[in-house]
């Protein structure tokens, strides 16, 4: 009973520890995740000397894992994302093969290993990690554009079974010797995905059936959510489908569906993940051994720069230019390919296995994710601007209410402050179509949306909105700098209709722009570039400058607002003083 009471003492103070530490990682975004991986390792075989078995570790993780994509899946939404579904799984699929090769290549020369162990170190290495893309993505603050975001989190959501796939086929390999033709191989491969897909949509759909169909006392629809999501993903593995893939797609299916207690089922599963990706991170942190690192430490860091700078930028420009993304969006994508936990635990299966060299892919493994968590994560958000992909987000203090009434289950109720020199009080200020008037609360009375008229400082403005596009009304309330920021640096200082032709518009402020964008319209552009699901916010790089949909009508941008580049704007100014000078002159 003593032992029973110091572990759970233990677990106690590290839970409290990581719940201090998600203080500073608001600030710093990685180190959330490192101090659970050096706790692991202060706790491991030099530190406090506890021991963890490969196979508790790997059936844990693999848990944990099945946790954290199925809340990623559920918090994406696809309908903005469309754009971004086909690119995302090319490189889902695609990109990791790419990524494993290169990598391969890099750790045959570096640690003189054969093409086998090489290609196992690649798979091992080869996928993004879902728990630091969400995370980091969703802790740095900043917003994206939607194809840019949707690629990033459905390709770190869904390349985990390729991964998988290639580094228990190797493992396999290594340790019998025989897997099969390439007939076999490809057959195998395709039954792993369409059922990891298939089974993942009918779980999702059997999921938002129970919630919306049983009536389960309050508090127990997250349960029933987090149970049937680990059940199908263990369902899916007894079948020899892809239990990764059929967790993050049946996240996916609930998250498109009017669902009630959603709120609730998405608070739980936030602390889940928290909890989850905490867990992982400590328990792999266990299977380190400290010393031996120093053998493969600059043979990893030198892997860790060519995965960084050659192997994953060259499969995301592969795999994202033949769909029309920017140089600066693919450079920015590039740059993201975050390693965490999904690449150590990957690198457990040769020590579960116990295959020669085990330990090398292990130590390799981790020294990797470190540095890749240590480099990218912390610049993610310099990254951003330097690609200029950053789109500001404001992060209002937002009154949040659940409802769970028929035929209102694809919204919630939310309530923003006006401040004195609130977005929303400017002239150029318009809600989106989207957001519904529900009430305001004026000097202590409650006010109907016809009785209250245009919204006035210190209301309390309440709004029926999609989950999803909450964030939207964020900048229309920001206040002091931050409104003048979001009515002139993000929406320009400059607009214009919609229905100006590019070409007009390029030559008037000497923007250089490809010809075959001459004849259309700034509206017709934004059209094609979102497929019809234009929002307030959206932006498409043209030239030197910025075009911004400051106003949106039956989908389609009615009014849009200019930002230049700094170079662009200083070029503008000076245009603008020399006819200056000359009206002056002739006057």
């Amino acid at each position: 009973m003593a032992r029973t009471d110091t572990w759970l003492l233990g677990g106690a103070l590290v839970a409290l520890l990581g719940i201090g530490s998600s203080l500073v990682a608001r600030r710093f975004g990685a180190p959330l995740l490192l101090v659970f991986l050096a706790l692991g390792v202060a706790l491991g075989p030099e530190g406090a000397g506890f021991t963890m078995a490969p196979g508790i570790v790997y059936a844990i993780g693999a848990l944990a894992l099945a946790i954290i994509l199925f809340d990623g899946g559920l918090q994406t939404r696809l309908a903005p994302l469309r754009p971004a579904i086909a690119p995302a799984l090319w490189l889902a699929t695609a990109g990791v093969a790419i990524t494993a090769v290169l990598t391969a290549l890099a750790a045959m020369w570096l640690l003189g290993i054969g093409w086998v162990e090489g290609l196992l170190l690649g798979a091992v290495l080869a996928s993004t990690d879902a728990a630091a893309v969400f995370f980091l993505l969703r802790g740095a603050g900043i917003a994206l554009p939607k194809r840019v975001n949707g690629v990033l989190e459905i390709e770190s959501g869904s390349n985990d079974p390729v991964a998988v796939f290639l580094t228990v086929l190797l493992c396999t390999w290594l340790s019998v010797g025989n897997v099969g033709g390439p007939g076999g191989l490809a057959l195998t491969l395709v039954l792993h995905l369409v059922l990891g897909l298939g089974l993942g949509v009918l779980g999702g759909r059997l999921i938002a059936l129970g919630l919306n169909r049983l009536s389960l006392p309050e508090g127990l629809h997250p349960l029933f959510a987090l149970a049937g999501a680990v059940g199908l993903f263990a369902a899916t593995n007894t079948l020899h489908g892809s239990g990764f893939l059929a967790v993050y797609v049946a996240g996916l299916v609930l998250g498109q569906k009017p669902v009630r207690a959603i709120a609730n089922v998405t608070t739980v599963l936030n602390a889940s993940t928290w909890l989850a990706q905490g867990g992982m991170f400590l328990l792999l942190g266990m299977l380190v051994v400290p010393s031996t690192l120093l053998d493969v430490l600059g043979p990893a860091l030198a892997l860790a720069a060519v995965l960084m700078l050659v192997a994953r930028p060259v499969a995301v420009a592969a795999c994202l230019a033949p769909f029309g993304f920017h140089k600066r969006e693919i450079g920015f994508v590039g740059w993201v390919g975050l390693r965490g936990a999904v690449g150590i635990f990957l690198a457990s299966l040769p020590l579960l296995t116990d295959l020669p060299n085990a330990a090398l892919y292990f130590n390799v493994a981790f020294v990797v994710v470190v540095t890749s968590l240590l480099v990218q994560g912390w610049t993610l958000k310099p990254a951003a601007k330097l690609f200029r992909v950053a789109l500001p987000r404001r992060d209002t203090a937002t009154r949040r209410i659940e409802l769970d009434l028929p035929g209102q289950l694809e919204f919630e109720l939310v309530g923003y402050r006006v401040g004195p020199t609130s977005a929303v009080l400017t002239k150029n200020a318009e809600l989106p179509g989207w957001a519904r008037p529900a009430m305001v609360v004026r000097e202590g009375r409650i006010l109907l949306p016809t009785e209250a008229g245009a919204a006035q400082a210190d209301d309390t403005a309440y709004f029926l909105a999609p989950p999803g596009e909450v964030y939207r009304l964020d900048w229309l309330f920001a206040e002091g700098h931050e409104a003048r920021e979001a009515e002139h640096e993000t929406f320009g200082a400059f607009s214009l209709a919609g229905d100006v032709p590019l070409g007009e518009l390029a030559g008037f402020y000497g923007l250089p722009i490809p010809p075959r964008y001459a004849a259309h319209t700034a509206s017709e552009m934004f059209a094609t570039r979102f497929e019809g699901e234009v929002h307030i916010g959206d932006r498409i790089a043209l030239g030197g400058a910025t075009l911004v949909a400051r106003r949106i009508r039956d989908g389609r941008a009615t009014e849009i607002g200019i930002v230049f580049h700094t170079d662009s704007l200083g070029r503008l100014q000076r245009w603008m003083s020399g006819w200056r000078e000359r009206l002056r002159r002739a006057f």
